[in-house]
């Protein structure tokens, strides 16, 4: 998920138009009021009633609109920029509306404050965070028979059934939240790790709170709109055009040079991906360019160069044993090595972290026993946030209690879902996921990285290996969606507890919005990708418009784990070695440079997505950075203020496009107008063909 936590930094930095204002408004003599010396006067709610109806009416419908938008970039792409900015934002835009009618109708009884809004946050994030965990574009998905057939192999399939995968989502998916709650006043209390996006976060919330930051998030709202409907109504326009195969207004706009179009070098204008773009930082979308450089205009030409040679010429260009097959496996490489370097780097700054603490303490702190008082060094805004933290306690036993009830009934219950994944390797992940997960959550704190895809691939090695031939694919599959599904889970919780203590959100309001999110996205999600898969036949096809990149990429990760290198062909293994070093000596060398000059480098892990993909939505993504780079050279302060807005709205409008898209293909609603050019000798030979 690219970009995460970095967006929010420029959003945070984009009320500087206010500034001078809130800070005339918010002296008292001399001094300038810290955050909550603002919010003194205000009762802060109990944890009760920061749990509202409204809250959660107003979360199931952002998560049906954000799960849209999650799954179409997993299935395109499976790159996912963070969206706490525009779930956080329209969130505050709608409950206050719905407040402001009551309150001029004289119904209000409970006025909307930065808890309730904290709630809505998390809900709505945990929500449409299963739409990514959830392996619809990876995992999960890679196990189905379209897929299967794409890879070459019988490793044995699953196809998707709308039963089976909320079942496996409801089993899996809760325990990453009672594996954390033991370690959230370590974390945060004790240790004070950053978690820079939840911080982030929480100052948005807090901003949106002061009379100057709502007057600045009504306008961010206004213009998030404006893009919003803008971004649907091309959508729909475009549409229009796609009545045949080939027939688009892209294909119109590029005025019928075909081999644009063969080369993967090419605008689709898409306005997802110009909003992307403009939230991603500038070097990973240049990154993805530089690969999609490196492997379609240069690589995979020369490779095709060698047909009949390396591969027999006879293979169509899906297959694995092909041109196909060295597209996937230097990606897989690359991934890998990106993946296994940042892992490490993570994992070392982790344990050196604990060490540090533990031998400034002589003791790891225990969640239930209390801090050595500090008070005296605290600031007040500190005091009383820790104050209130720690006030509505969730007791250890309901944790431990909670966990291993779940794991109990999924180590029952999964083997009966994949038959191949036994159940004592689902017990074998569950003795060590607390482990990986306590791991991650840290190293999340200090890096704002999230390693859960890292330890997902860990559990698709090491489960399919074990497994062997009999089922090895399918296991590790499975092994992977429950790894997954555990860590990814704690850093999201964690970064929620960090936005809550910073707000004065109750630590239980925060828990049950997270456990209730997580049901609303444990049917949600499986229910939107069910119309995506019912209404696109050629859903997870190479060429179709949602090819789903990644399912190939986890299935042949899964086969390289059963198979060995058998699986590759011909001098690919030495061209996934160079790559796997490249991707290591490349972050190396990015580390080694310091973060001002390192952030001239590319990303690997970037680098590799065009690999399989093509490079199409790269220059989409770079548009998107051409704009912002432009917008911030004319006016800094409004881009800082607006671009997140302008960004979101792209993204949601053409997101939400995809819902009644999938409608009309489902009622067998064909689109009217079929637009194509044609060369001049084609365009001869139709019209004698007419004549006659």
């Amino acid at each position: 998920m690219a970009g995460n936590g970095r967006d929010e930094d420029r959003v945070e930095k984009g009320f500087d138009p206010e500034e001078e204002e809130y800070d005339k408004n918010n002296k008292k003599g001399d001094e300038i009021l810290s955050v909550e010396q603002i919010f003194e006067g205000q009762e802060v709610p109990s944890w009760r009633k920061q749990l509202t109806m409204r809250a959660f009416a107003v979360s199931f419908v952002l998560s049906i609109l954000f799960s849209f938008i999650v799954m179409k970039l997993n299935l395109t792409t499976g790159i996912i920029p963070s969206l706490n900015v525009s779930a956080g934002l329209l969130g505050f835009f709608f409950v206050k509306t719905w407040t402001k009618m009551l309150e001029k109708s004289g119904l209000l009884r409970q006025p909307f404050t930065r808890q309730e809004n904290t709630v809505i946050q998390t809900c709505v994030v945990a929500s449409s965070g299963i739409a990514f965990s959830g392996g619809f574009g990876s995992y999960l998905f890679g196990m189905s028979e379209r897929i299967a057939k794409q890879s070459g192999d019988t490793g044995g399939f699953k196809n998707p059934s709308l039963g089976w995968i909320i079942g496996f989502l409801f089993v899996v998916s809760f325990l990453g939240l009672f594996s954390v709650v033991p370690l959230r006043k370590i974390m945060v209390i004790d240790f004070r790790l950053t978690y820079p996006s939840g911080t982030a976060t929480a100052q948005l919330i807090n901003s949106f709170h002061t009379p100057q930051g709502a007057k600045l998030a009504k306008k961010q709202v206004k213009t998030l709109g404006k893009f919003f409907s803008f971004s649907f109504l091309w959508g729909f326009f475009q549409w229009f055009f796609t009545a045949g195969d080939d027939c688009d207004l892209l294909s119109s706009l590029h005025l019928g040079l075909k081999h644009i179009r063969t080369s993967a070098f090419y605008f689709d204008f898409s306005a997802t991906y110009v909003g992307v773009g403009m939230i991603c930082p500038y070097i990973v979308n240049i990154s993805l360019l530089l690969g999609g450089i490196l492997s379609w205009g240069l690589m995979w030409p020369l490779i095709e160069t060698r047909k009949g040679d390396w591969y027999p010429a006879h293979l169509p260009s899906n297959n694995m044993h092909g041109l196909q097959g060295y597209k996937v496996f230097i990606a897989i490489a690359m991934i890998l090595g990106d993946g296994l370097y940042n892992f490490f780097k993570v994992l070392s700054r982790t344990l050196t972290g604990l060490f540090y603490q533990v031998r400034g303490r002589q003791a790891l702190p225990v969640t239930n026993q209390p801090s050595p008082d500090t008070s005296k060094m605290l600031s007040y805004d500190d005091q009383r946030r820790t104050q209130l933290f720690l006030k509505d306690q969730i007791p250890t036993w309901f944790s431990i209690a909670g966990y291993v009830t779940i794991a109990a009934i999924s180590t029952i219950v999964l083997p009966h879902l994949f038959h191949e994944l036994k159940w004592y390797y689902i017990l074998v992940i569950y003795i060590f996921a607390p482990t990986l997960a306590f791991c991650n959550a840290y190293g999340c704190g200090l890096t704002d990285w999230s390693l859960g895809s890292a330890y997902g691939k860990l559990a698709i090695f090491t489960i399919g290996a074990w497994a062997g031939s009999h089922g090895g694919i399918l296991a590790g599959l499975a092994a992977c969606g429950v790894m997954l599904n555990i860590v990814s889970t704690v850093s999201d919780l964690m970064q929620d507890f960090k936005t809550g203590y910073l707000t004065l959100a109750s630590p239980r309001s925060m828990f049950i919005s997270q456990v209730i999110g997580t049901a609303m996205g444990c049917v949600v999600s499986p229910c939107v990708f069910w119309l995506f898969y019912k209404a696109f036949d050629d859903l997870g096809l190479l060429d179709s418009q949602y090819p789903a990149p990644y399912a190939i990429v986890y299935r042949n990760m899964s086969i390289l784990g059963v198979q060995g290198f058998s699986a590759l062909p011909k001098n690919c293994l030495l061209l996934c070695y160079v790559f796997f070093g490249a991707a290591i000596v490349i972050n190396l060398v990015k580390d080694m440079l310091g973060k001002k000059r390192g952030s001239f480098i590319p990303f690997p892990m970037a680098m590799a997505i065009p690999f399989y993909l093509g490079p199409y939505f790269a220059i989409d993504m770079c548009v998107g950075s051409l704009i912002l780079f432009i917008w911030e050279k004319i006016t800094k302060a409004k881009a800082d203020a607006f671009a997140p807005a302008v960004a979101s709205g792209l993204i949601c409008g053409d997101g939400i496009w995809t819902l009644p898209s999938s409608i009309l293909a489902l009622a067998g609603v064909k689109p009217p107008i079929c637009m194509k050019f044609l060369s001049r000798a084609t365009n001869g030979r139709v019209d004698t063909f007419l004549k006659s």
